[in-house]
């Protein structure tokens, strides 16, 4: 089929209507239809253009009746609909912006993995760029193209055609940013006219107006109901995971005990340190497990995903901040990519010194991460991981505790020249 299976919109088989009873509350689902106009005259309506992959029927529903509540916990209601609630209707808060293509599954599953985690980053102009329901640049900004430019430097690699989610309105140097570069989807609160003529041109791209993106802190506290499909057609039902570290005063320092001597961390954070943790510990929330990330600046370096070692994922992780550095230099250097650049050295049609001196450079900045601070969503099992951050010039790091060997850990900061601060969050970030 080629590139055709991709355009293609299924006509799934799924009811209007939905209900989920949960003891003697009943949830009920609204299946969301959408019509887009793809030519001057010819309109198209649907619900999802296929689910993970063409073949697959999808839809997508909202929570039109119900709320649910489990031992003293209020769940989100029909009102705090975000990704959902999307419509073409031009009266609606959520509304689609010429679209060349029906949403997909994971259009909208990526819009939603960066909301989960901009609910915790609303005070400044914030970014998050998502692909295949991981993020791959987070940054805030002066403004919000500082913001998105910042983000896209993150990773531009792993951007390319990803989902940009702002949380603040879109204005025209915004959208010359983003036109700059390759997107599926763009959601933000509000699009000034001219930044949407503009983003409007690309014919492809999935422009989302998510109005109630401005009240994103408010779902802070909030839980969600979780639900796991099994391959059997069983269900795991859980509560969706609370963020609890919001402020400097929220992390636990680094002590352990061991054979009767305590461990304490002895360097702490700095002030920008802190902030970069809660930061990084905030974006954490939104990444698939097991997962290292690197910050500065109220910015992501580089966000690994979905290791199974934790001393395996720094490494990855390192890896992809070196591979992160040297394609920024390539392309402000000499407008390539650093994979185009070394093609054309090994066709001999590039002297090879170019290379040499891009890596040179990524490697004297150890790949941006000299000052970084560190994020992990579970405790290290061994030293091994927090020795290997701290050789590529790590100077902070946030993570759980609870392992048997946190006094190694503990001492691996310690034993560190310069010193390397620590702190413990006291809640895991696993996300599956």
């Amino acid at each position: 089929m080629g590139r055709e299976q991709y355009r293609q919109i299924l006509r799934d088989h799924f009811p209007d209507k939905i209900s989920l009873k949960i003891g003697k509350t009943t949830l009920v689902y609204q299946k969301q239809i959408y019509e887009i106009k793809i030519d001057p005259g010819l309109e198209t309506r649907g619900g999802l253009r296929y689910g993970e992959n063409p073949g697959q029927e999808a839809a997508i529903y909202r929570l039109v009746n119900g709320n649910l509540a489990l031992a003293g916990v209020t769940y989100v209601g029909p009102a705090d609909a975000l990704v959902s609630a999307l419509t073409n209707s031009e009266s609606a808060n959520n509304n689609i912006f010429g679209c060349g293509k029906h949403p997909s599954k994971t259009n909208l599953t990526d819009v939603d993995a960066a909301l989960g985690i901009l609910r915790y980053l609303t005070e400044k102009p914030t970014v998050v760029i998502v692909k295949h329901n991981n993020p791959s640049g987070v940054a805030t900004g002066s403004n919000i193209k500082s913001a998105f430019e910042r983000a896209w430097l993150a990773d531009p690699v792993a951007s390319f055609g990803g989902a940009a989610v702002l949380n603040r309105s879109v204005n025209k140097p915004c959208a010359k940013a983003m036109n700059n570069h390759y997107l599926e989807v763009v959601a933000a609160p509000d699009f000034e006219e001219s930044a949407l003529g503009i983003l409007l041109q690309k014919k492809d791209l999935r422009i989302f107006k998510i109005k109630r993106i401005d009240k994103l802190q408010h779902l802070v506290v909030k839980r969600f109901l979780d639900i796991k499909s099994l391959i059997d057609g069983g269900l795991i039902l859980q509560q969706s995971a609370i963020n609890t570290i919001n402020s400097a005063i929220d992390f636990i320092p680094a002590v352990a005990e061991h054979s009767g001597r305590i461990y304490q961390a002895q360097r702490q954070p700095t002030a920008r340190e802190l902030n970069d943790l809660i930061f990084g510990w905030a974006v954490e929330q939104g990444v698939i497990s097991n997962s290292i990330l690197f910050v500065k600046n109220e910015a992501t370096i580089a966000i690994g995903a979905g290791g199974q070692d934790r001393v395996g994922i720094v490494e990855a992780t390192v890896a992809k901040a070196y591979r992160n550095f040297s394609e920024n230099l390539a392309q402000n250097h000499y407008h390539q990519s650093f994979k185009e650049l070394e093609l054309a050295v090994n066709k001999g049609e590039s002297p090879r010194k170019i290379l040499e001196d891009l890596n040179q450079k990524t490697q004297t900045a150890q790949g941006g991460l000299t000052g970084a601070v560190m994020i992990s969503d579970a405790f290290f099992p061994f030293r091994d991981g927090v020795d290997t951050a701290i050789n590529h010039g790590i100077r902070a790091i946030a993570q759980p505790g609870g392992a048997l060997r946190d006094y190694e850990v503990i001492e691996a900061v310690n034993q560190a020249r310069p010193k390397v601060a620590m702190v413990f969050t006291g809640q895991r970030a696993f996300k599956h």
